[in-house]
C-alpha cells in the first residue's frame, strides 16, 4: 500500500480524496494554485504545495507542476479526481515513466474511450449495444447525407473529439443537413482542435442512464447498477439517481452483465462509467467515461461501498474488495449539483461566502469545500457542493432531499438551491415522468428572474 498519495486536483473532490486516504492511514498531498491558497481541501491535507498562479493551463494543468510535487514531497501515487488530467492519456503516461503509480485506468484505456469512434466501435465489438450511425468518421456532407437517408432523422452529428455538448448539432430532417454537419465540424475544430465528426440516431425521449463498473485489472469486474442523470440543461447534469426509476431488475441484471463482461475483457482497472441513452426498453451506448464521476455519492449510497478507497486499493495491487454476488442495491439515493450561479441565466457567481451551513440528519451527505469567509475564485468551475440524500425509497429521498435543502445555508452568492427546491414542487419529478429534455422545456416556461 502507498504511504502517501497527491491529488491533482482541487475543491470538494479533492477534500474526498483527502479523507478516503485518511482513513485509509495513507498521508494525503494537495496541490494548488496561488488563488486557492485558503482552500478547504488545502487545509485538511496532510501536506501541501502550491504548482503555479490561478490560470488552469499554469497550475492544475501543468503536467511538470505535478511531477515536481509528487518529487519533492515523496508521493507515490496520484489521484486525479475528475476533470482537469484525469482523462488525459500523455498524463498517465508521464506519471507512469517517472516510476509513480496513477490512480485509475492505463494510458492505453484512456486513448481508446477518449476517442468516440473508437470507443463505440470497441463496445460494439465487446458486446454492448450501440445507437445506430456512421461506421466511424463521416468525411463530407454527401457521406452524411446518405447516412441520414439510411438510418432516418432526425440525426445528431458529433464531434469525435467531443464533450460538454460541444461539438454537437441536430438535423432534423435531411434540409437541415449541411448546416447541423459544418457547424458541428466548425465547433470541433475550434473547441478540440479536431473537425473529425460521426452521425447517429438522435431518440427524440431518452432517458439518459449511466453504468458503474469497476476492475481489478487482471480480468475481474463488477458493475454496481445504475445511475439516472436525465436532468440536464445543456448537456450538463445537474440531478442524478441511483437506482433509475423506471429501470426493472431484469433490465439492471442484463446491462450490468454486458458492461462488466466488455470491460474484464480488456482488463479494465479501477473505477469507470458507461452511458447510454435508453428509450423503450432498449439501451444505446453514447460513451465510457474512464475516471470518477461527478455523481459517485448516489452508487455509494446505495450499495455502502468507498469507491475512492477502491480505487486505491486496486491501483496498489490488491483485488477489489467486493465481488459482483455481495454488491446489493439497499434503498434510494439522489445528488443535486450545488453551483455558484446566478439564475436564471446560470452565469457563473463567484464571491466571498457570508455564511454556510450543511444540512444534516440522517441519510444526508453534503461534499462541498464551502467554509464561512471561503471566497470563491473567479477561475474555475461552479460547482460547489453536491447534496446527497438516502433513503429506503424514492418517496422517502425526495423527501428528505426537500429537508435538506431547507436546511442549506449559502450566503454572499447566488447559487442553483432555488432551482431544486423548485423541481421538487414539479408532479413529474416526484412520479420519475421525464427525459433528458425536460429540464430545457420546464426552464423556458418556469424559471424566471426573481
Amino acid at each position: 500500500m502507498f504511504d502517501k498519495i497527491l491529488i491533482a486536483n482541487r475543491g470538494e473532490i479533492a477534500l474526498r480524496v483527502v479523507r478516503a486516504a485518511r482513513e485509509m492511514g495513507i498521508g494525503s498531498v494537495a496541490v494548488h494554485s496561488t488563488a486557492d491558497s485558503d482552500a478547504m481541501h488545502v487545509r485538511m491535507a496532510d501536506e501541501s504545495i502550491c504548482i503555479g498562479p490561478p490560470q488552469s493551463s499554469q497550475s492544475y494543468l501543468s503536467l511538470p507542476a505535478i511531477i515536481s510535487a509528487c518529487e519533492i514531497t515523496g508521493a507515490q501515487a496520484i489521484h486525479p479526481g475528475y476533470g482537469f488530467l484525469s482523462e488525459n492519456a500523455n498524463f498517465v503516461q508521464i506519471v507512469e515513466d517517472h516510476g509513480l503509480t496513477f490512480i485509475g485506468p492505463t494510458a492505453e484505456h484512456i486513448r481508446i474511450m477518449g476517442d468516440k469512434i473508437t470507443a463505440k466501435d470497441t463496445m460494439k465489438a465487446l458486446g454492448v449495444p450501440c445507437v445506430p450511425g456512421s461506421d466511424g468518421g463521416v468525411p463530407d456532407l454527401a457521406t452524411a447525407e446518405r447516412i441520414g437517408a439510411e438510418i432516418g432523422y432526425p440525426v445528431i452529428i458529433k464531434a469525435t473529439a467531443g464533450g460538454g455538448g460541444k461539438g454537437m448539432k441536430v438535423a432534423n430532417s435531411a434540409a437541415e443537413m449541411e448546416r447541423a454537419f459544418q457547424t458541428a465540424r466548425a465547433e470541433g475544430k475550434s473547441n478540440f482542435g479536431n473537425d473529425e465528426v460521426y452521425i447517429e440516431k438522435y431518440l427524440t425521449t431518452p432517458r439518459h442512464i449511466e453504468i458503474q463498473v469497476f476492475g481489478d485489472g487482471k480480468g475481474k469486474a463488477v458493475h454496481l447498477g445504475e445511475r439516472d442523470c436525465s436532468l440536464q440543461r445543456r448537456h450538463q447534469k445537474v440531478f442524478e439517481e441511483a437506482p433509475g426509476p423506471t429501470i426493472t431488475a431484469e433490465e439492471r441484471a442484463r446491462i450490468g452483465k454486458a458492461c462488466a463482461d466488455a470491460v474484464a475483457k480488456i482488463n479494465y482497472i479501477g473505477a469507470g462509467t458507461i452511458e447510454f441513452l435508453y428509450e423503450n426498453g432498449e439501451f444505446y451506448f453514447i460513451e465510457m467515461n474512464t475516471r470518477l464521476q461527478v455523481e459517485h455519492p448516489v452508487t455509494e449510497g446505495i450499495f455502502g461501498v468507498d469507491l475512492v478507497r477502491e480505487q486505491i486499493r486496486v491501483a496498489a495491487g490488491l483485488p477489489m474488495s467486493f465481488t459482483q454476488d455481495e454488491l446489493a442495491i439497499n434503498g434510494h439515493a439522489i445528488e443535486v449539483r450545488i453551483n455558484a450561479e446566478k439564475l436564471p441565466s446560470f452565469s457563473p457567481c463567484p464571491g466571498k461566502i457570508t455564511q454556510y451551513h450543511a444540512p444534516g440528519g440522517l441519510g444526508v451527505r453534503m461534499d462541498s469545500a464551502l467554509y464561512d469567509g471561503y471566497s470563491i475564485p473567479p477561475y474555475y468551475d461552479s460547482l460547489i457542493g453536491k447534496l446527497i440524500v438516502h433513503g429506503r425509497d424514492r418517496p422517502e429521498a425526495l423527501a428528505r432531499l426537500n429537508r435538506a435543502l431547507g436546511e442549506l445555508i449559502v450566503d454572499g452568492v447566488d447559487t442553483t438551491i432555488p432551482l431544486f427546491r423548485a423541481l421538487l414542487a414539479e408532479p413529474d419529478i416526484h412520479s420519475g415522468d421525464y427525459n433528458i429534455h425536460w429540464l430545457e422545456h420546464w426552464l423556458e416556461t418556469n424559471l424566471t428572474e426573481g
